[in-house]
């Protein structure tokens, strides 16, 4: 969603606020601007609609600025339409008293705004942020009290979320933070401090940051943070150190984060593996899952949103077969709302590359009130579900900045088969020798995957030939089918082409129709019981005028015979198909993308982390 980064110290704001927020640009956003102080100064505020370089522009990369406190924004519109006026930060007046910027949506902003007309208050834009702003003006003055207090006092009042960052024009070289239920993290170094809703940001200055806590607040001075509970109590906080490189969150030559990251699974994958496996031995030590625990569970849900919920969908099949344990897989924004039926013995699994995602957070604490046992499949370390979650179990991505997720799913399919074969192992479901089968086939992951990437030349062709393409279909059963979900959403997000992924029995049931002379059809057979089957099906929309691409194992040559283009991938136990088969369906989206001349990284309308409903 929206990014926010904030600097107070001796050097010039503005340039450094710029350079933040352009690390935050894979967040997804329609306008920006900042706001910087020159000492006793007054504040000065430029925004701009549309891409981060038109408020470079107007700032001379921010030189014209002079200031070394200030807080920059870049918004996705909730409330609003995109516009300079509705883009932050906003003003409580022209007094300037209080400015703010804000990430989330405050619910209750309709009721407040009509309390604050009946104070006097006058607004100028759609959004809800002006209205949090001028409530906390509305309390700082009716009670003469201090930038914490009224703060506080605003927080309690509010519904919602909210990443807050704001300035006082009686509180120069200050900033003031508050969080609820969206992310932000706050750096230290060398007599200076920073604001940022997401480490990227602020990572070449400061590797030594605070995580702030839902319903806290703190304040920024140079090269200090104080920190503060909502009766305004000092609260310690320990720091924790950064340890991605820098160059992690570069594109390293490549053209686009997206396909750097594609090429990163190998790594990804591997990393992983290490974390966990320990003497040729899983270890979930530091997951936090006893084997006494293990073996009480009765039944898994996995709860999860995007391409998350289909690494579920992956570890559902995987799970049920190896660990015989029932596994049912939610989005998450079902999950939260259904009033799910939930045993004490249940485990609720809850995936996330970022660890904010708003509604898989709130399905983790509906879990946690249930006193349901948790566990967080997460990517950023001391983010809010891998603090909240009972235990937590670590994917080793490195930093994720393409909107479009590649190397997080994948380190994710990894969390989801080691789990599996633990479970499965602790429960007596399976002997020793296929155990350390199943554990020498993951270890061979990284360097399938890499001969898949030698092979994306053909892909290129074929993606080049058929970008021009309105509708595609994805055919899977089994494995194949959740390997189908992702293909297909690769698709749609990045090349904005009409996809969707069916399973392929459900053919005859409706979807038959849909094909016609030319349709793409996509078919994933790497399931061996399954192929003659999915062959049958790839037989009755070819005879309907469709196109077909077969996606299959080394050796299932007869493929050929069908369809029209053919991808092979190399063979592994079929439980851990997916980890290969999804390389060349990133791949195609990618290379569709950039034939159709899109915006690979930033896709419209789409947000890396969506920390709002």
């Amino acid at each position: 969603m929206c990014g926010i980064v904030g600097y107070v110290g001796k050097n010039q704001a503005a340039p450094i606020l710029l350079d933040g927020l352009a690390k935050l640009e894979y967040r997804g956003y329609d306008s920006a601007g900042i706001v910087v102080r020159d000492g006793d100064k007054p504040a000065e505020i430029v925004k701009a609609k549309g891409r981060l370089k038109i408020l470079a522009e107007k700032t001379n990369d921010g030189r014209s600025v002079p200031g070394c406190c200030g807080i920059g924004h870049t918004r996705w519109a909730t409330h609003g339409e995109p516009s300079e006026i509705n883009a932050h930060p906003h003003k409580s007046g022209d007094d300037m008293n209080v400015v703010a910027v804000h990430n989330g949506i405050i619910e209750n902003y309709q009721e407040i705004k009509e309390k604050l007309i009946r104070k006097g208050y006058q607004f100028y834009s759609q959004t809800d942020t002006e209205v949090l702003v001028k409530y906390v003006d509305y309390y700082y003055k009716k009670y003469q009290m201090g930038p914490i207090d009224a703060i506080a006092k605003t927080m309690v009042r509010v519904r919602g979320s909210y990443a807050l960052a704001v300035m006082f024009k009686d509180y120069p070289g200050e900033i003031y933070v508050a969080r609820k239920d969206s992310p932000m993290i706050l750096g230290v170094s060398d007599g200076e401090a920073y604001v940022a809703s997401d480490v990227p940001a602020i990572l070449k200055y400061a590797r030594n940051v605070y995580y702030i806590g839902n319903l806290e607040m703190a304040r920024v001075t140079a090269g200090e943070v104080t920190f503060f509970n909502l009766d305004g109590d000092v609260i310690e906080k320990e720091l924790t150190e950064i340890k991605w490189d820098a160059e992690a969150a570069e594109k390293g030559g490549f053209e686009h984060f997206m396909i750097k990251e594609i090429h990163e699974q190998p790594k990804a994958v591997q990393d992983t593996l290490n974390s966990v496996i320990k003497n040729g031995v899983i270890d979930l030590s530091e997951v936090g899952l006893s084997e006494e625990e293990i073996r009480e569970i009765h039944q898994i849900h996995i709860v999860a949103c995007g391409s998350a919920y289909h690494v579920g969908v992956v570890t559902q099949y995987v799970m049920e077969d190896l660990a015989k344990i029932p596994v049912r897989v939610e989005f998450a924004s079902e999950f939260r709302y259904r009033n799910p039926l939930l045993n004490e013995k249940d485990l609720v699994i809850i995936i996330s590359q970022s660890g904010e995602t708003a509604d898989s957070l709130a399905a983790l604490r509906l879990a946690k009130d249930r006193g349901i046992k948790t566990l967080g499949i997460v990517n950023v370390i001391g983010s809010t579900i891998a603090r909240e979650a009972d235990n937590v179990f670590y994917t080793m991505a490195g930093p994720e900045i393409a909107v479009a997720t590649t190397k997080a799913y994948s380190a994710q399919l990894i969390a989801g088969y080691l789990l599996s074969i633990q479970f499965a192992m602790v429960r007596g479901e399976m002997e020793e020798g296929e155990y350390s089968r199943l554990i020498a086939e993951l270890r061979t992951i990284s360097g399938k995957i890499e001969k898949v990437l030698e092979d994306k030349e053909r892909i290129q062709w074929f993606a080049s030939k058929f970008a021009a393409a309105k509708d595609v279909f994805f055919l899977g059963r089994g494995i194949d089918y959740a390997i189908s979900l992702e293909g297909s959403l690769k698709m749609k997000e990045i090349s904005y082409v009409h996809s969707e992924a069916y399973a392929a029995g459900e053919l005859k049931h409706g979807t038959i129709t849909l094909i016609e002379d030319g349709t793409m059809v996509i078919s994933v057979l790497t399931q061996k019981e399954l192929f003659e089957k999915m062959i049958s099906n790839m037989v009755e929309v070819k005879s309907r005028g469709a196109y077909l691409m077969g996606l299959t194992t080394y050796g299932n040559y007869s493929i050929e015979d069908t369809a029209n283009f053919s991808v092979f991938v190399p063979q592994i136990d079929q439980h851990f198909a997916a980890s290969l088969a999804v390389v060349p369906l990133q791949l195609l989206g990618y290379y569709v993308s950039l034939a159709r001349g899109l915006d690979v990284d930033k896709p419209r309308n789409l947000a890396k982390s969506v920390t709002v409903e």
